[in-house]
């Protein structure tokens, strides 16, 4: 094995981290391309762009807790290869609709809505489906790696994005990203690392199964914490994140130009932090580590209401974006990691589910927030209540029993 590079001794993970980047990269242009589509061929007000967003999140609050379930009921490759496929399909009809000159508004929420749907399930199995690939002490690295393919896309993603768009339109640009998902798929379908039978020895009742991730999520001396503060964590990122892009393009008077620059510079932190993750873990632990970054966040977003017009402004809110993404960057792998370390196998899918649904659910309350106290108190004082919000977050978890978070040398939960 090579010691400097273990996760490449990993045949399955590899071809799993490939796959993953080959969707990632599509989906950074889909979401550029959506935007293009319906603004300039569609001609969307910003109402309907709003609608438009909150039809790709909508379906976690609706079916997430339901395919968590469906995930812990099934092998996870193939609801990976099946879930990849299908949103091939689903967003082939945009380009088609559009050469046919039959594509409408309400059709193209209604696409991104089943696109969504489908990637509630994805993303289930997605996060459940790495502890098969790789052994427990691996998996923080191991979820590093995705983060940094994630930051890498995320940050070079909406300039090739832009310039496809430019190239070939924004419907054929869609079109790509549903080849990737083709291309995901297939190389998903060559992994041959053995995966566990779910257990079918006991009788199926979804209320019961639903209630058994419910528990283990929030009644958990350790996950309970975390899982409710990050709930407000975004909160308040929707409401700081919907207030953000009005602020540097009306109060500061930027251009689109500057304010993708600073959205950069997130990216840049995001690498930065991914990198330092699986050290930092390492030496100070689980819970110190997360909580630390848990208070970079209002740090950084604290910086964004001070700042002003001009190259200043330009600088802080650079800066501001650099800690934010930093504080991701080193936060998700480590938090990952943990979350797969002491959950059970068969419980992976409701857990992931679970926090995935209700934070996503958050952004949908968040962000028309942000945008209610931007119209009635201003930019400033809107940024200010949600760094202020972040503040409390962090507090809250500082001072609960995750502190004490840890890998444990055995997982601490029985057989499930």
């Amino acid at each position: 094995m090579d010691l400097r590079h273990p996760l490449l001794a990993q045949p399955a993970f590899v071809r799993f981290w490939i796959a993953d980047g080959v969707s990632m990269a599509g989906s950074a242009i889909t979401g550029l391309a959506l935007q293009v589509l319906a603004v300039i061929t569609l001609r969307a007000t910003g109402t309907e762009i709003g609608i438009l967003n909150a039809a790709r999140w909508l379906p976690y609050l609706v079916i997430g807790l339901f395919a968590g379930v469906l995930v812990d009921r099934y092998r996870r490759r193939p609801v990976l290869i099946g879930t990849d496929l299908a949103r091939a399909v689903v967003l082939g009809l945009i380009p088609l609709s559009a050469a046919l000159g039959v594509l409408s508004f309400p059709a193209l929420v209604a696409v991104v809505f089943v696109f969504g749907a489908l990637s509630v399930a994805y993303d289930a199995a997605h996060q459940s489906y790495v502890p098969a690939l790789l052994p427990k002490p691996m998996l923080t690295v191991g979820y590093a790696r995705l983060e940094q393919t994630s930051a890498v896309v995320q940050t070079g993603g909406p300039v090739v994005a832009g310039a496809l768009i430019r190239l070939i339109g924004a419907p054929l640009a869609i079109l790509v990203d549903a080849v990737s998902y083709v291309v995901s798929a297939a190389l998903l379908t060559t992994i041959r690392s053995p995966e566990p039978a779910p257990d079918r020895s006991k009788p199926r009742d979804l209320r019961a199964e639903l209630g058994e991730g419910l528990a283990w999520v929030y009644r958990h001396r350790t996950l309970g914490p975390l899982a409710m503060t990050s709930h407000l964590w975004f909160v308040c990122q929707g409401i700081v994140t919907t207030v953000y892009v009005v602020f540097v393009l009306q109060t500061l008077d930027m251009d689109a130009f500057q304010l993708g620059i600073t959205y950069a510079l997130a990216g840049v932190g995001a690498i930065v932090g991914t990198s330092l993750s699986t050290p930092i873990g390492q030496r100070y632990g689980v819970g110190p580590s997360i909580i630390a970054c848990r208070w970079i966040t209002p740090v950084a977003f604290l910086l964004i209401p001070l700042a002003g017009p001009g190259t200043p402004g330009l600088v802080l809110l650079c800066l501001a974006q650099f800690l934010f993404g930093l504080s991701i960057g080193v936060d998700s792998p480590i938090e990952m990691g943990y979350l797969q370390w002491i959950t059970p196998s068969g419980l992976l899918g409701r857990m992931n589910a679970t926090l995935r649904s209700v934070n996503r659910g958050a952004i949908v309350i968040g962000a028309p927030v942000g945008g209610l106290l931007a119209d009635h108190l201003g930019h400033r004082p809107a940024l200010w209540i949600g760094g202020g919000g972040m503040v409390l977050q962090a507090a809250a978890l500082n001072l609960s029993p995750f502190r004490q978070a840890r890998l444990p040398e055995k997982a601490d939960h029985p057989t499930v």
